[in-house]
């Protein structure tokens, strides 16, 4: 994924920033708890795509 892409996106619930995890590849929101998927190389930053992470999913140590 472009780094200049990362650089602008936020999160569409809290406008915070967002996490690139490779494998598999998504972006996450520590402050919401939310991981929005990354389809074909295309950030899907819809809040109903998005994921609910548990507190202690370990996606959200890293």
């Amino acid at each position: 994924m472009d780094t200049k892409l990362l650089d602008i996106l936020a999160c569409p619930v809290c406008k915070g920033p967002l996490l690139h995890v490779r494998e598999p590849e998504q972006l996450v929101c520590r402050a919401d708890r939310l991981s929005f998927p990354v389809r074909d190389g295309i950030p899907v930053m819809l809040e109903e795509e998005a994921r609910q992470l548990r507190s202690d999913d370990p996606l959200l140590a890293r």
